[in-house]
C-alpha cells in the first residue's frame, strides 16, 4: 500500500473508531492503565490490519515500507490515544529480533508483540558498567542439556534500568560468553522468556512516582539454544543494530506528542502566562527534531542502514521535550506543582520524566561523544 493511501485510510479508521479507542481515564493514567491502554490500541490495529503493514510477510506482517509503520504510530500518538515512550518498544526490539533470530521464531513471536498480547523488555544496562556497555558480566555458559532442550544456555547475573519487564514475555538479553577482556567480542544476545524459573524482577520506583523501570535477576535461568540471536559472540552486532532504532526511529511518534502537548500548554495557558519568544524558541526545537527525525525514517525506508549519526536525533529529542516542559513549568506554575486534578498531576509526571531524557537510551553527553568522535573525527573512539 502506498503511503498517501494509508493515511487517507488509517485516518477515516481512527476517526470513526475513536470512542472506542479512546483511553478509559483522565489524565495520564497509572502505569497499569497506561499499558493496559496501549495493549487495546495495538490489539484493534493489528486486527484491522494497520499494525501488519511495514512489516515482512515471512514474519507475519503484509510487507510495504517501514513509513507505513512510522505513519501508524504518528497518528495514533499525535491523537493522544498512548504514551509514546511505553509504545515505541516494539519498534526499539522488533527489527533486531526479525533480523537475528531464526526465521521461524521471529514469525512466532512478533505477532503477539504487535498485537499487544505480548510485551517485550530490553536487557541490556548493568550496575556498576555505566555506560560502558562492552563491560557488562551477566554471564551465559553453554549447557548441553538445558532441562527438555537438548542443549541452551545457563544465565546468571543482573540486569537494571529494565523498562516495563514486570509486564514481559519476553527480554532481549545481552549476556557474557567470552572473557571479560574480550569486551564487545564475547558478548551473545539471547531472547529469553521471563517466565523462566530462575528470574527475579524488583521494580523501582523513580521521582514521578511511576514504577516503569526494574532491577531483573538471572538465576540459573535455562535458556534453549535456538534462542540465541545471530550467533555466539555475535551479541554486540545486535546491539549496534538495535541502539540506532531506540536513538531514532522509535522516537519518531515521540515528536508527534510532543507537538500535541506544545498545542495543550498554548491552549491551557492563561492569556499573557506565556512568552511569545519562548513559545517560538520550543515550536523551532520541536520542529527541528521532526525534520531530522524525518530525514532518519526515510533513511530507513530506503534500507541504509541506521548507525552513530542517530545520536544526532537523540539529542535533538532530548533538548525539545526539556526546553517545552520547563515552558509548562513556567507558565502552568500550580498545576505543575501544586494541582490534584487529573490533568495537573499529569502535566506534574511528564515534567519530572522529561529530566530523564538526557538519560534513557544513552546519556546526552554519550551522545555529545559519539558525534564528536565517530561523525566529526575529534580525538580517538576508544
Amino acid at each position: 500500500m502506498e503511503l498517501d493511501a494509508f493515511r487517507v485510510s488509517l485516518d477515516a479508521w481512527l476517526d470513526f473508531r475513536c470512542d472506542e479507542l479512546a483511553p478509559t481515564y483522565a489524565g495520564a493514567g497509572t502505569l497499569d492503565q497506561k499499558m493496559a491502554q496501549i495493549a487495546k490500541v495495538r490489539r484493534l490495529a493489528f486486527d484491522a490490519g494497520w499494525a501488519r503493514w511495514g512489516w515482512p510477510e515471512r514474519v507475519g506482517g503484509l510487507g510495504g515500507s517501514t513509513l507505513l509503520r512510522a505513519y501508524l504510530s504518528e497518528a495514533i500518538t499525535a491523537r493522544d490515544l498512548v504514551e509514546p515512550g511505553l509504545y515505541s518498544m516494539p519498534e526499539v526490539l522488533g527489527p533486531s529480533v526479525v533480523t537475528f533470530a531464526r526465521p521461524g521464531l521471529s514469525a512466532r513471536v512478533l505477532p503477539p508483540l504487535l498485537r499487544g498480547d505480548d510485551v517485550w523488555c530490553q536487557g541490556f544496562s548493568e550496575p556498576g558498567t555505566g555506560s560502558n556497555l562492552a563491560s557488562l558480566t551477566c554471564r551465559a555458559v553453554r549447557v548441553t542439556s538445558a532441562g527438555a532442550c537438548r542443549a541452551g544456555w545457563r544465565v546468571t547475573g543482573q540486569k537494571v534500568w529494565t523498562s516495563l519487564s514486570q509486564y514481559a514475555r519476553r527480554c532481549v538479553l545481552l549476556t557474557r560468553t567470552g572473557s571479560v577482556e574480550s569486551a564487545h567480542r564475547g558478548i551473545t544476545a539471547l531472547l529469553v522468556d521471563m517466565d523462566a524459573p530462575g528470574i527475579t524482577i524488583r521494580p523501582i520506583e523513580t521521582m514521578d512516582g511511576e514504577q516503569e523501570f526494574s532491577e531483573v535477576f538471572f538465576d540459573d535461568v535455562l535458556v534453549p539454544l535456538d534462542r540465541t540471536l545471530g550467533e555466539e559472540g555475535q551479541g554486540w552486532a545486535v546491539a549496534m543494530h538495535l541502539l540506532p532504532y531506540e536513538r531514532s526511529t522509535a522516537l519518531w511518534q515521540r515528536e508527534a506528542w510532543l507537538h500535541r502537548r506544545l498545542r495543550d500548554l498554548v491552549d491551557a495557558a492563561e492569556p499573557g502566562a506565556l512568552d511569545p519568544l519562548a513559545v517560538g524558541e520550543v515550536t523551532q526545537l520541536v520542529y527541528a527534531f521532526r525534520a531530522r527525525s524525518r530525514a532518519t525514517v526515510h533513511r530507513m525506508a530506503a534500507g541504509e542502514q541506521l548507525g552513530p549519526e542517530t545520536s544526532i536525533d537523540k539529542v535533538l529529542l532530548a533538548t525539545a521535550e526539556q526546553a517545552l516542559f520547563d515552558l509548562a513549568a513556567e507558565a502552568l506554575p500550580a498545576g505543575i506543582a501544586t494541582g490534584d486534578d487529573a490533568e495537573s498531576r499529569r502535566w506534574r509526571g511528564e515534567f519530572l520524566y522529561s529530566r530523564a531524557a538526557t538519560i534513557y537510551g544513552g546519556t546526552a553527553e554519550i551522545q555529545r561523544n559519539v558525534i564528536a568522535r565517530r561523525l566529526l573525527g575529534l580525538g580517538s573512539d576508544r
